[in-house]
C-alpha cells in the first residue's frame, strides 16, 4: 500500500498518512531488492539517464526482502534518518548521494556517515534521476499534467528512447491566460519553500504555449525558444543563462518562472509511489511504500522588498 506525508519544515517529523490504499489480500509474497529492481527498471530504465549522471542501486543485498520502500527527492541525513526510524528496507530517491566522486565513505563524512547509516539499518538505497525525468510518467510528465497541459512533448527527446521520452515537457494551455495569473497557478501547484517563484516577464501578457523542466533546466534555454514557447518553467536558473535568454530575444519570449528545485521534482513522489506501489501488487507482492514529508530544500528564509 502507499501513503504520503505532507511537506513539513526541513526538520519536522513527516506529517500523518493522508491517503492509503485498501487492506492487500494475506497471500501476497515479500520481494527481494532484486525483484524490486526489475520493476524499477521498467518504470525508469537507466538507459534513459545522462551519460554524466549516476543512477541505480547504490548500496543493498539484492537477496533481502523488502516490505517498505521510502520516497525522497534528497537523500540527506534527516531523510535517511525518517526512513531508518520507520524500519524502511529500501530508499529510493530521486537525487544522486555520489554524483561526484569520492575517495572514502568514512563515516566521519556526511556522505560516509549516510552510507553508514544506510548499511547498519538493512536499508538499501536507489536513484532514480534523470532517467525519472526523461521517463513516461516521470517527473516532467507530472509537472505536465499538474499544469493541465495538453498534447505535451518532451523538449529534448531522448536519443535512444520512445517518442514520449526525453527531458522536459511542451504543451499547451486549454485556454490562454497571463503570465501573472500563470506563475501563481505554478506557486499554488508547488510545495511551499521560502524562495517563492521568481518571474522574468510581462505580468499581463498573453500565454498558451508552455515549456517546462523539472530541477535545474537552463540548458534547455535554446530548445523552449526554438519551440516558440510563450514561458518556460525550471529551477535554479542563474544570473546570466537567465540574463542572456531575456536579451536573445525582442518580445521576451519565452517569458521566464524560476521555482525550486526541490520543490518542482516533489510533486513526481507521489505518482512515483503510487506506480512502483501498483506494479509490486500486480505481481503479487505485499510491500508498503511511502512518501517522506520532510522538505529539503536548502534555503530557509528570504529577505525581499515586497509585493
Amino acid at each position: 500500500m502507499a501513503h504520503t506525508s505532507g511537506i513539513g519544515s526541513r526538520t519536522d517529523q513527516p506529517a500523518e498518512d493522508v491517503a492509503a490504499a485498501s487492506p492487500v489480500p494475506p497471500h501476497r509474497q515479500t520481494p527481494l531488492l532484486g525483484d524490486v529492481l526489475e520493476i524499477v527498471e521498467e518504470l525508469w530504465p537507466v538507459g534513459l539517464a545522462e551519460d554524466w549522471d549516476a543512477v541505480g542501486l547504490v548500496s543493498g543485498r539484492r537477496d533481502r526482502p523488502v516490505e517498505l520502500i521510502h520516497f525522497a527527492v534528497d537523500p540527506v541525513r534527516a531523510v535517511v534518518e525518517e526512513a531508518c526510524a520507520a524500519d524502511a528496507d529500501l530508499l529510493i530517491t530521486h537525487h544522486p548521494l555520489l554524483l561526484r566522486p569520492v575517495q572514502s565513505v568514512e563515516a566521519g563524512t556526511f556522505k560516509g556517515e549516510i552510507i553508514h547509516r544506510l548499511i547498519e539499518s538493512g536499508c538499501a538505497l536507489l536513484t532514480a534521476h534523470t532517467n525519472g525525468d526523461s521517463a513516461v510518467g516521470g517527473v516532467n510528465d507530472v509537472l505536465a499534467e499538474i499544469l493541465g497541459l495538453e498534447d505535451a512533448e518532451p523538449l529534448s527527446p531522448a536519443p535512444d528512447g520512445l517518442q514520449e521520452e526525453g527531458l522536459g515537457r511542451l504543451g499547451t494551455l486549454p485556454q490562454g491566460t497571463t503570465l501573472g495569473e500563470f506563475a501563481a497557478t505554478v506557486f499554488s501547484i508547488l510545495p511551499a519553500v521560502a524562495g517563492g517563484v521568481r518571474v522574468a516577464g510581462d505580468r499581463d501578457a498573453f500565454i498558451r504555449r508552455v515549456a517546462l523542466c523539472g530541477g535545474a533546466g537552463d540548458g534547455l534555454l535554446q530548445a523552449a525558444r526554438d519551440a516558440e514557447a510563450d514561458v518556460y518553467i525550471t529551477g535554479d536558473l542563474r544570473h546570466h543563462p537567465a540574463s542572456e535568454a531575456r536579451e536573445a530575444v525582442r518580445d521576451g519570449r519565452p517569458y521566464l518562472i524560476d521555482v525550486s528545485h526541490f520543490a518542482s521534482e516533489w510533486l513526481w513522489l507521489p505518482a512515483a509511489a503510487h506506480a512502483l506501489d501498483r506494479a509490486l501488487t500486480d505481481r503479487g507482492y505485499d510491500v508498503e511504500v511511502a512518501v517522506s514529508g520532510i522538505n529539503t530544500d536548502p534555503w530557509d528564509f528570504v529577505i525581499t522588498p515586497g509585493r
